[in-house]
């Protein structure tokens, strides 16, 4: 065939060249028997689309349980086991005076569940409890069966636990972010600090304070408690409970001047990170909001009345030799001098019977109106909720007067107690306790004047002649010499009073030369021992466990230690001769 007068082959007899590379080849497969490279060739492909179909179909399977999750969820797939965003209110911090942490807040997970949205509450709580087994699984069970929108499961879990249930994959729960209150030093300070409830609010001490006062600052709540001393006071207490088999005990040491509370322990106590771990006694703050008949510690502001009324000297004498006997009841003196007694002498004896002629002679309506500037008979006013209010007598009697002169009758808080003989102590300015850190000169912080100054420092040269020479001389110390007045009170049981169930005490002021803080140690129920040669009486137990406790914190507080010989406390023994 000719084109253009060219001859062009025919299409028969053109060379296929392509088609026959690449056709032809096929052809041959399509008719010829396959060879083993071919059939190899071929399992391979098989196996690889296997393999596609088998990761696509697990791909299928995830993609549906998303999708179910999040149709169920709400949409939101965190729902399941994410924490949810919610920033949890911060509460303060709470610090002792040197600024040591002593309540914090850390961040924590707790549990719940939108019970709408679980699948199978049975199956749900069985995986639950699996992986929480201190839950109850019936309560599980109820709650992710009510239908609720939201209901707890478990308050603060563990990061571990958080995971555990995380890996569940159960629909329907979900963690909310929380703050858990923590306290560093366990129980050290627990009646002070007080603890909160599961949704972090206060519930007693400086906690309830925090949530209810008019106090709105944002930092740190500074405390007047210094842990060290804290911790001090604590320890000893604690070793004398033990070796007395007392059934509890309070230690309160307070700064004289400023009121400032620097240490405040009532035994036995708790651990404020679990409060209710123990038992209800334990979380009885018995330094504030307990009161009691404080016995002859109570001599010291009868005898501070007697001689600011100026009507009574220290030269003033009263009969001792025999019991007063009034209606049905009869004062006698446990250390019974049987003659005539000096002021100084009724004090450093403790007498009784003394003591109650002496109020006689002041007169009861100003003994009780004394008594009353001293913050003895009214609730403190102190930052804590648990502050007990005095018990008096239905009747203001003559009484009464005699009685309470020596302190039976009248029921007041041991930390009534120390304030009241911060003023004695002080030169005789009212002191307002307080558990705050207070900052200034502590000029600023002296109160309306209670007594004269002359009549607080009769005071103290009494109460160290109790130290010197009286029932108080196991309290003293080397260097930081003590003053101070022993009680021991029967406890009043059914109407009358136990002879054999005492409260002990022993309220002291430190250093004697120049009164710094004002101190109480009270024991309840304490036993003899044979090294108390068989007695139970404060002399053998408060006042010894009170020279322990001088001896260390006086150089904590920054004390020095000071000549006992000085002439100012040595003066004191002067007294029974005048």
């Amino acid at each position: 065939m000719k084109i253009g007068g060219r001859q062009t082959p025919s299409p028969g007899s053109m060379p296929r060249l392509g088609h026959d590379l690449i056709a032809r080849p096929q052809l041959a497969s399509n008719t010829r028997e396959k060879t083993p490279e071919v059939k190899r060739s071929d399992s391979r492909r098989r196996r690889i689309m296997l393999t596609v179909l088998c990761f696509a179909a697990a791909f299928s399977i995830v993609t549906g349980r998303l999708m179910t999750l999040g149709l169920f969820a709400g949409g939101d797939v965190r729902h399941v086991a994410a924490a949810e965003v919610r920033e949890p209110v911060q509460r303060r911090d709470i610090v002792d005076r040197n600024g040591e942490v002593m309540a914090t807040d850390i961040i924590t997970a707790s549990l719940y569940a939108d019970a709408r949205k679980v699948l199978d509450p049975r199956e749900t709580a069985r995986q639950i409890f699996s992986v929480l087994p201190d839950l109850e699984l019936t309560m599980l069970e109820e709650r992710l069966a009510s239908g609720r929108a939201f209901v707890w499961l478990k308050r603060d879990v563990t990061p571990r636990e958080q995971q555990a249930v995380h890996n569940l994959g159960q629909p329907g729960l979900g963690f909310r972010r929380e703050q858990k209150r923590v306290y560093p030093n366990g129980n050290t300070a627990s009646h002070v600090l007080g603890s909160v409830d599961v949704d972090n609010r206060g519930t007693a001490g400086m906690e309830y304070y925090i949530d209810n006062s008019d106090d709105l600052a944002d930092g740190a709540l500074e405390l007047s408690i210094d842990l060290r001393v804290q911790h001090a006071v604590r320890t000893e207490l604690a070793a004398a409970m033990e070796e007395f088999s007392a059934k509890a005990a309070i230690g309160v040491v307070m700064d004289v001047t400023t009121g400032e509370v620097v240490a405040s322990v009532s035994l036995p106590d708790f651990d404020p990170n679990d409060p209710m771990g123990s038992p209800t006694r334990s979380r009885f703050n018995a330094a504030t909001l307990g009161v009691y008949e404080m016995g002859s510690t109570f001599k010291a502001f009868s005898v501070a009345a007697a001689l600011d009324s100026g009507r009574i000297n220290l030269s003033t004498s009263y009969d001792a030799r025999e019991p007063i006997r009034v209606s049905r009841f009869t004062i006698s003196d446990y250390h019974a001098q049987k003659r005539y007694l000096s002021v100084p002498e009724l004090f450093m004896h403790s007498s009784n019977i003394g003591t109650a002629k002496m109020v006689l002679d002041l007169g009861r309506e100003e003994h009780r109106g004394f008594l009353g500037r001293l913050g003895l008979l009214t609730r403190a006013e102190i930052e804590l909720p648990e502050a007990g209010r005095p018990l008096l007598p239905d009747r203001w009697t003559d009484v009464s007067a005699m009685t309470i002169s020596y302190g039976h009758g009248l029921s007041v808080s041991p930390l009534n107690v120390v304030a009241a003989n911060a003023t004695l102590v002080n030169g005789g300015l009212s002191v307002r306790p307080t558990f705050l850190r207070r900052r200034g000169l502590r000029e600023d912080a002296a109160g309306e004047r209670v007594m004269s100054q002359t009549t607080s420092d009769a005071m103290r040269a009494l109460l160290r002649l109790v130290v010197e020479q009286g029932t108080g001389r196991n309290a003293d110390v080397m260097g930081y010499p003590v003053m101070g007045k022993t009680g021991t009170a029967e406890k009043a049981v059914n109407g009358g009073y136990a002879k054999r169930a005492l409260l002990t005490s022993f309220l002291s002021a430190f250093p004697a030369n120049d009164p710094r803080y004002s101190m109480l140690v009270v024991f309840d129920e304490p036993q003899a021992t044979p090294e108390t040669y068989g007695y139970a009486t404060a002399g053998w137990n408060a006042a010894p466990v009170t020279s322990r406790v001088v001896r260390r914190i006086a150089p904590i507080l920054g004390l020095r230690p000071v000549d006992t010989w000085d002439a100012p406390i040595q003066a004191a023994s002067l007294l029974v001769s005048e």
